[in-house]
Protein backbone atom coordinates (compact mmCIF):
# COMPACT_ATOMS: atom_id res chain seq x y z
CA UNK A 1 0.00 0.00 0.00
CA UNK A 2 1.66 3.32 -1.14
CA UNK A 3 0.93 6.63 1.23
CA UNK A 4 0.78 10.03 0.97
CA UNK A 5 0.56 11.80 4.32
CA UNK A 6 -0.38 15.72 4.42
CA UNK A 7 -0.37 16.89 7.93
CA UNK A 8 1.53 20.55 9.03
CA UNK A 9 1.93 19.54 12.77
CA UNK A 10 5.63 18.43 12.32
CA UNK A 11 5.10 16.37 15.29
CA UNK A 12 2.25 14.24 14.32
CA UNK A 13 3.51 13.67 10.67
CA UNK A 14 6.62 11.67 12.10
CA UNK A 15 4.71 9.69 14.15
CA UNK A 16 2.75 8.75 11.53
CA UNK A 17 5.67 8.73 9.50
CA UNK A 18 7.56 5.67 12.29
CA UNK A 19 3.96 3.96 12.49
CA UNK A 20 3.53 3.53 9.11
CA UNK A 21 6.68 2.50 8.10
CA UNK A 22 7.02 0.06 10.77
CA UNK A 23 3.83 -2.00 10.04
CA UNK A 24 5.66 -2.25 6.68
CA UNK A 25 3.70 0.48 4.60
CA UNK A 26 5.33 2.14 1.72
CA UNK A 27 5.04 5.67 2.23
CA UNK A 28 5.77 8.22 -0.40
CA UNK A 29 5.90 11.24 0.70
CA UNK A 30 4.79 13.35 4.09
CA UNK A 31 4.41 17.31 3.58
CA UNK A 32 3.35 19.78 5.52
CA UNK A 33 0.80 22.01 2.86
CA UNK A 34 -1.37 21.66 0.32
CA UNK A 35 0.59 22.28 -2.86
CA UNK A 36 2.88 19.85 -1.41
CA UNK A 37 0.41 17.45 -0.77
CA UNK A 38 -1.23 17.74 -4.44
CA UNK A 39 2.18 17.64 -5.90
CA UNK A 40 2.96 14.35 -3.94
CA UNK A 41 0.07 12.70 -5.11
CA UNK A 42 0.88 13.43 -9.12
CA UNK A 43 3.80 12.45 -8.61
CA UNK A 44 3.27 9.12 -6.85
CA UNK A 45 -0.15 7.91 -7.63
CA UNK A 46 -0.41 6.64 -4.42
CA UNK A 47 -3.05 3.95 -3.27
CA UNK A 48 -4.43 6.42 -0.30
CA UNK A 49 -3.40 9.54 1.42
CA UNK A 50 -4.00 10.41 4.81
CA UNK A 51 -4.63 14.66 5.03
CA UNK A 52 -5.23 16.62 7.82
CA UNK A 53 -8.74 19.07 7.23
CA UNK A 54 -7.01 22.30 8.92
CA UNK A 55 -3.62 23.52 6.75
CA UNK A 56 -1.98 26.19 5.86
CA UNK A 57 -2.58 29.20 5.12
CA UNK A 58 -5.46 29.95 7.01
CA UNK A 59 -5.98 26.68 8.75
CA UNK A 60 -9.55 26.24 7.85
CA UNK A 61 -10.41 23.80 5.20
CA UNK A 62 -7.65 23.60 2.89
CA UNK A 63 -6.50 20.09 3.29
CA UNK A 64 -10.06 18.85 2.55
CA UNK A 65 -10.44 21.07 -0.40
CA UNK A 66 -6.90 19.44 -1.43
CA UNK A 67 -8.58 16.00 -0.74
CA UNK A 68 -11.42 16.65 -2.63
CA UNK A 69 -9.15 17.96 -5.78
CA UNK A 70 -7.01 15.26 -5.66
CA UNK A 71 -9.76 12.58 -5.70
CA UNK A 72 -10.80 14.64 -9.14
CA UNK A 73 -7.56 14.56 -10.34
CA UNK A 74 -7.00 10.76 -9.75
CA UNK A 75 -9.77 9.12 -9.14
CA UNK A 76 -8.77 5.99 -8.25
CA UNK A 77 -7.36 7.75 -4.76
CA UNK A 78 -8.23 6.95 -1.40
CA UNK A 79 -8.50 9.53 1.06
CA UNK A 80 -8.56 9.37 4.42
CA UNK A 81 -9.02 12.25 6.93
CA UNK A 82 -7.90 13.32 10.15
CA UNK A 83 -9.37 16.26 12.00
CA UNK A 84 -8.51 17.14 15.68
CA UNK A 85 -12.42 18.02 16.00
CA UNK A 86 -15.96 17.34 13.84
CA UNK A 87 -16.13 19.06 11.08
CA UNK A 88 -19.63 18.45 9.97
CA UNK A 89 -19.56 19.66 6.32
CA UNK A 90 -16.80 17.99 5.42
CA UNK A 91 -17.55 15.34 5.60
CA UNK A 92 -20.47 15.16 3.24
CA UNK A 93 -18.24 16.93 0.91
CA UNK A 94 -15.97 14.13 0.53
CA UNK A 95 -18.58 11.53 -0.07
CA UNK A 96 -20.52 13.63 -2.41
CA UNK A 97 -19.44 11.88 -5.28
CA UNK A 98 -21.17 8.97 -4.89
CA UNK A 99 -18.11 6.49 -4.54
CA UNK A 100 -16.10 4.92 -1.85
CA UNK A 101 -12.30 4.97 -0.72
CA UNK A 102 -13.30 7.69 1.98
CA UNK A 103 -12.39 7.94 5.51
CA UNK A 104 -13.38 10.15 8.27
CA UNK A 105 -10.86 9.71 11.05
CA UNK A 106 -10.79 12.21 14.71
CA UNK A 107 -6.91 12.43 15.28
CA UNK A 108 -7.51 10.66 18.86
CA UNK A 109 -8.36 7.65 16.64
CA UNK A 110 -4.33 7.25 15.75
CA UNK A 111 -3.84 6.24 19.10
CA UNK A 112 -5.77 3.26 18.48
CA UNK A 113 -3.37 1.66 16.28
CA UNK A 114 -5.69 -1.47 14.79
CA UNK A 115 -8.75 1.26 14.64
CA UNK A 116 -6.54 2.81 12.17
CA UNK A 117 -5.01 0.24 10.19
CA UNK A 118 -8.70 -1.44 10.18
CA UNK A 119 -9.71 1.88 8.57
CA UNK A 120 -6.81 1.95 6.24
CA UNK A 121 -7.30 -1.03 4.63
CA UNK A 122 -11.22 -0.62 5.09
CA UNK A 123 -10.85 2.64 2.94
CA UNK A 124 -8.04 1.19 0.38
CA UNK A 125 -10.52 -1.58 -0.85
CA UNK A 126 -13.36 1.02 -1.46
CA UNK A 127 -15.28 1.39 1.81
CA UNK A 128 -15.90 3.75 3.59
CA UNK A 129 -14.70 4.80 7.84
CA UNK A 130 -16.36 7.22 9.27
CA UNK A 131 -14.97 8.23 13.41
CA UNK A 132 -18.06 7.14 15.93
CA UNK A 133 -18.05 10.41 16.90
CA UNK A 134 -18.69 12.38 13.93
CA UNK A 135 -21.63 9.88 13.08
CA UNK A 136 -22.75 11.17 16.89
CA UNK A 137 -22.37 14.42 16.65
CA UNK A 138 -24.42 14.34 12.95
CA UNK A 139 -27.00 12.17 14.91
CA UNK A 140 -28.45 15.45 17.05
CA UNK A 141 -28.94 17.58 14.30
CA UNK A 142 -32.68 18.67 13.64
CA UNK A 143 -32.76 18.29 9.93
CA UNK A 144 -32.21 14.77 10.52
CA UNK A 145 -35.70 13.88 11.65
CA UNK A 146 -37.78 14.19 8.50
CA UNK A 147 -35.03 12.22 6.07
CA UNK A 148 -34.97 9.62 8.90
CA UNK A 149 -38.57 9.00 9.75
CA UNK A 150 -39.14 6.32 6.99
CA UNK A 151 -36.52 4.01 8.88
CA UNK A 152 -37.87 1.87 11.90
CA UNK A 153 -35.33 2.26 14.81
CA UNK A 154 -33.45 -0.85 13.62
CA UNK A 155 -32.94 0.84 10.25
CA UNK A 156 -31.64 3.58 11.43
CA UNK A 157 -29.16 1.63 13.73
CA UNK A 158 -27.76 -0.57 10.57
CA UNK A 159 -27.47 3.05 8.82
CA UNK A 160 -25.76 4.43 11.48
CA UNK A 161 -23.24 1.47 11.48
CA UNK A 162 -22.60 1.72 7.37
CA UNK A 163 -21.73 5.20 8.14
CA UNK A 164 -18.74 3.66 10.45
CA UNK A 165 -17.78 2.13 7.71
CA UNK A 166 -18.94 -1.28 9.10
CA UNK A 167 -19.61 -4.78 6.37
CA UNK A 168 -22.43 -6.90 7.02
CA UNK A 169 -20.71 -9.44 9.25
CA UNK A 170 -19.62 -6.69 11.42
CA UNK A 171 -23.22 -5.04 11.92
CA UNK A 172 -24.90 -8.23 12.72
CA UNK A 173 -22.56 -9.24 15.19
CA UNK A 174 -22.35 -5.44 16.52
CA UNK A 175 -26.35 -5.45 16.83
CA UNK A 176 -26.52 -9.31 17.61
CA UNK A 177 -28.40 -10.30 14.38
CA UNK A 178 -28.13 -12.60 11.72
CA UNK A 179 -26.32 -11.36 8.18
CA UNK A 180 -29.74 -12.23 6.51
CA UNK A 181 -31.25 -9.64 8.90
CA UNK A 182 -28.53 -6.96 8.20
CA UNK A 183 -29.28 -8.00 4.63
CA UNK A 184 -33.06 -6.98 4.83
CA UNK A 185 -32.62 -3.96 7.04
CA UNK A 186 -30.02 -2.36 4.27
CA UNK A 187 -32.38 -3.64 1.30
CA UNK A 188 -35.21 -1.89 3.28
CA UNK A 189 -33.19 1.20 3.71
CA UNK A 190 -32.07 1.05 -0.09
CA UNK A 191 -35.98 1.17 -1.20
CA UNK A 192 -36.78 3.93 1.56
CA UNK A 193 -34.66 6.11 0.07
CA UNK A 194 -35.22 4.89 -3.32
CA UNK A 195 -32.02 4.06 -4.07
CA UNK A 196 -31.85 1.67 -6.97
CA UNK A 197 -28.82 -0.03 -8.54
CA UNK A 198 -27.01 1.32 -11.23
CA UNK A 199 -23.93 1.54 -12.82
CA UNK A 200 -22.47 5.03 -11.74
CA UNK A 201 -23.61 5.09 -7.98
CA UNK A 202 -22.47 2.83 -5.01
CA UNK A 203 -25.88 2.39 -3.19
CA UNK A 204 -24.35 1.71 0.17
CA UNK A 205 -22.24 5.32 -0.23
CA UNK A 206 -25.52 6.58 -1.44
CA UNK A 207 -27.40 5.83 1.78
CA UNK A 208 -24.31 7.07 3.83
CA UNK A 209 -24.34 10.29 2.06
CA UNK A 210 -27.37 10.91 2.39
CA UNK A 211 -27.67 10.40 6.34
CA UNK A 212 -24.89 12.60 6.79
CA UNK A 213 -26.11 15.13 4.22
CA UNK A 214 -29.62 15.51 6.33
CA UNK A 215 -26.86 16.13 9.52
CA UNK A 216 -24.90 19.24 8.24
CA UNK A 217 -25.85 22.53 9.05
CA UNK A 218 -26.34 24.53 6.02
CA UNK A 219 -22.92 26.84 5.23
CA UNK A 220 -23.48 30.88 5.54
Amino acid sequence: MRIVIAEDDALLREGLTLLLTARGFDLVAAVPTPEEFLAAVAEHRPDIAVVDVRMPPTFTDEGIRAAVQARRLHPPLAVLVLSAYVEQSFAADLLADGVGGIGYLLKERVGRLQEFLDALHRVVAGGTAIDPEVVAQLFTHQRAIDVMRPLSPREREVLALMAEGLGNTAIAERLFVTDKAVHKHIRNIFLKFDLHPTDQTDRRVAAVLRYLDSRTPSRP
